[in-house]
């Protein structure tokens, strides 16, 4: 009979039975007494009554009953310390037994019962289980010093144990090495700062002789640790390498993505004409595409990996596009992964295949599947420019087929194209406009209104079109609202005598019938711009806008390269950092694959990293809450000017009303605007110079309040940064050193979750607060930023750079 009878006994005043079992002289019924109570713990049953009983059971050389005592223990010891001690004699005795498995046995469950006066008993049994003759004791005792850290870090420094598991790793046994490896990380994890693991040549000897022999999961610890290695040079990092390969033919998948973690860190130390180098592109290709023949799980978190290293190198997976081709039975999760790959993948060689399959799943029948798939035709027209008029050409025809959700999802996506090749598929909006009355979802509105006024000349009734979205403009989303009103605008400017009355009303609508203060506060800013200034209006509504890139959606580098020496855990399926799901992660460490940490001899200054790691510590963007404060500690000190003031603003009159009231200087109080009339013109200009000016040009005695600043010029235009545009300055301000900048988010998504941080440098710069951006960053809208600095940052010791360097994601 099998032990769940053990799970079926409901009778009443069964605690009084037990006990009498527990101390019957027979052994048999001892055990079977044992059993009930592991049951009745098992199901929720309150036994920590029987403590005492359950614990005289120990005296026993049965080794069945011995771990069920043990299991009890380990779960009532904390609810029960000063009866726990009662089994400590037992424990220490346990511990020289002939027997190794009691051994192992006891010094395991040692480790497991978290009771602060039970750990001080246990460090004499522990030190000699280290050194135990049988490597099943030693590397149970291994990990056991793991848990005993974690419960009192300080004794086990006090106790030498985290010497003796330094030895441990020159330990003949592969599964001792593997099992005081796994222990040493653990520990490290939670103290960063303690330079635990020495690893050198020698160590890494070890490790890699060990891994050819002890079991998958051991294989998988010391993997993990040879991804913490940096080498000191490419033949270091070719000979690690080609002692790791064999490794990407394991049976179990979490091994082999360990090993793809290892190769892709130490290949980043690989010079590219070596012949090594591109022997191991191709190894690593099978085994990546072997993964994709397992459970869907499996898949999915294999895809989600692929998918990073596709980023980051996709010669690997060049040539094997059609393992990403969806299969029909293919659960949505993988489907949506393979898609994804699929257009990252996507080439010139490759287009007209990827083509025809995803026009094929455009006519699939799950509908999210379906829109991922429309969408990803016009990534790969922005992708591969040779097959855009192919890509335009499929959309069309996949626009004629009339169904809903497949026409509003090619509009969302043309509208893409002719950001990317403006003037040249502007035939196809014709047929678009016949579309029009089928919309019914925001972003396909958004789209199809942007389009037309766009190109408001090229439409004869493009003045029709928009006064139709226009008659129920408070039940449009945001979106739409915020379209309809910068559409009309681009309408009235190309065709102001006919629109005059049609931007009146939505100006109208914008700014006294609604109570969005986004909408409210665009169609202000319209109004103002077009009763004063409309050829500035023109310039500014109708200006030449950036192309769109296909690398809007790719990992910002320096995230990337951390979540590669992430390759097999959960920060690789999450594509986030372990920062951002681990609480209380005091221990979690940001990593960098080694060639964006050093940069070395090869590497000019210019292609320097500033996102590389350095000392300074990167400043973290601060809540909203706390943006309010620094509002209140702006620094108003008026700009120093030669020439006259500026003139009021109250001339500039909308209709009958001034919609900023009395101009700026009501806003910010007299004596904020322009300086004085009476201050002299000369005392505008610097009177001291010298090195002391460098920062500080308005210091001097009986120079005014303000100070020079160098006018603000691009820092990182938008191309080579994915959209974001950075213009900035130094300058200094009531004595402090200031970054001044000006971020323009020229891509098409909203950008959120700014920082910075700062490299070693001439001058010991370093942020003096933390970076505070007012997020989230709308596409097309550009905020001004201040940042602090100080001159106590980490100094490099070289030739000043004049030149500054930046990492943008």
């Amino acid at each position: 009979m099998t032990d769940s009878k053990y799970f079926t006994t409901t009778k009443k005043g069964e605690i009084f039975e037990l006990k009498a079992e527990l101390n019957s002289d027979k052994k048999e019924k001892k055990k079977e007494a044992v059993k009930k109570v592991i049951a009745s713990m098992t199901v929720g049953k309150d036994v920590s009554a029987l403590f005492p009983d359950v614990v005289n059971c120990m005296q026993t050389d049965n080794l069945e009953l011995k771990k069920l005592v043990y299991l009890y223990l380990m779960n009532y010891a904390k609810s029960q310390p000063d009866m726990a001690i009662m089994a400590v004699n037992t424990f220490v005795k346990d511990c020289e037994d002939p027997n190794p498995l009691i051994r192992a046995l006891a010094v395991r469950t040692m480790g497991c019962i978290r009771v602060d006066k039970i750990t001080e008993y246990l460090c004499e049994p522990l030190r000699k289980c280290l050194k135990d003759e049988d490597p099943y004791v030693r590397k149970t005792a291994a990990v056991c010093v793991a848990k005993l850290h974690d419960i009192n870090a300080q004794l086990v420094e006090d106790q030498g144990f985290l010497d003796t598991l330094k030895d441990l790793i020159s330990d003949s046994n592969p599964m001792v090495v593997a099992n005081a490896v796994a222990a040493l990380s653990e520990i490290a994890e939670s103290h960063p700062n303690s330079n635990l693991m020495d690893l050198n040549p020698q160590t890494i000897n070890k490790l890699l002789t060990a891994l050819n022999e002890c079991t998958e999961w051991g294989q998988i610890f010391i993997l993990d640790c040879l991804a913490n290695y940096t080498p000191r040079d490419d033949r270091e990092s070719q000979s690690i390498c080609e002692r790791v390969t064999p490794r990407l033919s394991h049976a179990n998948s979490a091994v082999v993505l360990s090993a793809v973690k290892v190769l892709m860190k130490f290949m980043e130390m690989l010079p590219k004409d070596l012949d090594y180098y591109g022997t191991l592109l191709k190894k690593l290709a099978p085994p990546l595409v072997t993964l994709l023949s397992a459970e869907p799980e499996l898949q999915y978190v294999a895809l989600r990996n692929i998918n990073l290293i596709v980023q980051r190198r996709p010669e690997i997976l060049k040539h094997e596009m059609k393992v990403f081709f969806v299969k029909y039975n293919d659960p949505i999760y993988v489907k949506l992964e393979k898609l994804d790959i699929m257009i990252r993948l996507a080439s010139q060689a490759n287009i007209a295949q990827v083509l025809a399959e995803l026009k094929e799943y455009a006519t699939e029948v799950d509908v999210d599947f379906v829109r991922k798939a429309v969408r990803a035709i016009g990534r790969c027209a922005i992708k591969v420019e040779q097959s855009a008029e192919r890509c335009v050409s499929t959309l069309l025809d996949l626009i004629q087929t009339k169904v809903n959700y497949v026409v509003q999802e090619a509009i969302v996506v043309i509208k893409d194209i002719f950001r990317k090749y403006p003037n040249k598929y502007e035939s196809v909006i014709a047929t678009l406009c016949e579309n029009l009355d089928s919309l019914d979802e925001p972003e396909a509105r958004a789209a199809m209104i942007w389009i037309v006024g766009e190109y408001a000349e090229r439409i004869d009734n493009a003045d029709e079109l928009l006064e139709s979205f226009l008659e129920g403009f408070h039940d449009e989303s945001t979106q739409v609202q915020l379209q309809l009103l910068t559409a009309i605008v681009k309408l009235f400017l190309k065709k102001p005598t006919e629109t005059q009355e049609l931007v009146q009303q939505v100006l109208s609508l914008a700014t006294q019938d609604s109570d969005n203060p986004d909408l409210r506060d665009r169609g202000y800013i319209y109004w103002r711009l077009l009763s004063t200034d409309p050829v500035a209006a023109k310039e500014v509504v109708l200006a030449e806008k950036p192309l769109i890139s296909e690398e809007t959606d790719l990992i910002e580098p320096t995230l990337l390269e951390e979540l590669i020496c992430h390759i097999g855990t959960l920060a690789s399926v999450y594509h986030k950092p372990p920062s951002a799901f681990v609480e209380g992660s005091r221990g979690v460490q940001h990593k960098r694959l080694p060639g964006s940490t050093e940069s070395g001899e090869s590497e000019s200054p210019d292609t320097a990293s500033a996102a590389a790691v350095s000392d300074a510590p990167p400043a973290v963007i601060p809540s909203q809450g706390d943006l309010l404060g620094d509002l209140l500690n702006l620094d108003l000190t008026p700009p120093t000017t030669t020439g006259p003031p500026p003139p009021a603003s109250s001339g500039m009159q909308m209709g009958a009303m001034d919609l900023l009231g009395g101009g700026l200087d009501s806003l910010i109080g007299a004596g904020f605007g322009a300086p004085p009339a009476a201050m002299p013109a000369s005392f505008s200009a610097p009177v001291s110079g010298g090195l002391d000016d460098l920062f500080d040009l308005g210091g001097g005695v009986g120079m005014p309040m303000g100070a020079y600043s160098a006018p603000k010029t691009v820092w990182l235009p938008a191309l080579k940064a994915k959209g974001l545009e950075i213009s900035g300055t130094f300058a200094r301000r009531s004595g402090v050193i200031q970054m001044e900048m000006t971020l323009t988010n020229k891509a098409m998504s909203v950008m959120t979750d700014f920082a910075i941080q700062f490299n070693r440098n001439s001058f010991g710069l370093a942020p003096a607060g933390p970076l505070q951006v007012l997020t989230p960053l709308s596409p097309n809208q550009s905020i001004e930023v201040t940042l602090p600095l100080n001159t106590v940052g980490p100094v490099m010791k070289m030739e000043p750079l004049n030149n500054l360097q930046i990492r943008a994601p």
